[in-house]
């Protein structure tokens, strides 16, 4: 159950600000030429398969075969499948499997599977990408440590700037869905959409907390990218959703809207990222419903904005023409309790080649307020 708690975000700002220095680690030179220039795509992507799962397999190779991925950027380990949590040892030696095979130009992983989606008190996620770490944990409600990627529009390179490789789970419970989200992000890569972000402010309080920065989105926003703030527990018949935001345990009616390619939807509650047995609404209702990417928490967060996405971040990022993967991970100030799902590489909008950081202006973009 959701715990109401005051979050002063003037705080967050300042813990952000040291947190990215104190965590940053030296540049790392990758030695892949090309590699270390332009945006992020296929070339700095690894998926790692469950070798000891069907599906996952099936998975993986619909992802390699839809994105081009090079063979030396599959990696295979081997874990008892469809579990909900993989113990702290046991992903330990995953880990290590990982780290020997993989090549040093990735800047992502792509991990195909719904389940596992915990190891001990974090998301799987943020435990292939920060590793292990008490710090990104929290019991009761508490503040985590934050991601070094937060607001950082200005790291390029995430391996070789600071030493960390966000990750997304290809989230899927069949073949077929797997097919259909993946097809959606390849489908939306620089078609620049038409479409609206539909943010939703509910009756239910407790989970409602991202409502109050939803003017700042607009104001940020809303001469570039049709905005719409909705006072309601449900989004119905809306043709035309590139982005969903809602504060509920249920959300009604997510199916009967169209969500275009490369769409990004979560509902902030306790345990959306329970994938497969949440007694909640998972986040893979939004992949099934048409959204290309989501995000839940996995443990108790509490009712802390600062451990969801931050749509206002999100969408500028998206906007701005990074990928899926880059976008969500530096909305969320606090992922050590959650997991990104979706299609990493999606890329609905053209990159602007004048962002080397920051904005259009070359300024590095301010964190949440």
């Amino acid at each position: 159950m959701l715990m109401r708690l005051p979050v002063v975000m003037s705080l967050l700002v300042l813990l952000a600000l040291s947190a990215s220095e104190a965590l940053r680690s030296g540049p790392r030179i990758s030695g892949a030429g090309a590699l270390s220039h332009g945006p992020i795509d296929h070339r700095h992507l690894a998926i790692i398969i469950n070798a000891a799962d069907p599906l996952s397999e099936t998975i993986g190779r619909t992802y390699q075969s839809a994105r081009l991925i090079p063979p030396d950027q599959v990696i295979r380990v081997r874990f008892p499948p469809r579990t909900a949590a993989l113990s702290p040892a046991e992903f330990r030696r995953i880990k290590r499997m990982v780290d020997s095979q993989t090549p040093g130009h990735v800047q992502v992983y792509a991990l195909a599977w719904a389940a596992p989606y915990r190891v001990g008190c974090q998301s799987i996620t943020s435990a292939f990408s920060f590793g292990l770490d008490p710090r990104f944990c929290a019991i009761g409600c508490r503040t985590t440590a934050l991601s070094p990627l937060f607001a950082r529009g200005d790291v390029r390179r995430p391996w070789d700037e600071l030493g960390i490789r966000p990750s997304m789970l290809l989230a899927a419970t069949s073949p077929a869905m797997a097919r259909r989200f993946i097809q959606q992000g390849v489908a939306s890569d620089g078609t620049a959409p038409p479409g609206t972000a539909y943010l939703l402010s509910t009756r239910d309080v407790r989970r409602n907390t991202r409502a109050p920065g939803y003017g700042r989105v607009v104001a940020a926003l809303g001469h570039r990218f049709q905005v719409r703030v909705i006072t309601s527990d449900a989004l119905v018949g809306a043709q035309d959703v590139m982005a969903y935001f809602t504060g509920l345990a249920f959300p009604a009616g997510i199916r009967t809207n169209r969500y275009r390619p490369g769409a990004v939807a979560d509902h902030l509650t306790s345990l959306g990222g329970q994938l497969t047995d949440s007694p909640q609404m998972s986040a893979l209702r939004w992949l099934e419903a048409g959204a290309t990417g989501s995000y839940g928490t996995v443990v108790e967060p509490c009712n802390f904005p600062a451990k969801f996405s931050d749509p206002g971040l999100l969408l500028t990022y998206y906007r701005r023409g990074d990928t899926l993967i880059e976008s969500y991970w530096r909305s969320v100030a606090m992922p050590g309790q959650g997991v990104f799902i979706g299609e990493p590489l999606a890329r609905p909008w053209p990159v602007d080649e004048r962002l080397s950081s920051g904005d259009a202006s070359g300024a590095r973009p301010r964190r949440v307020r």
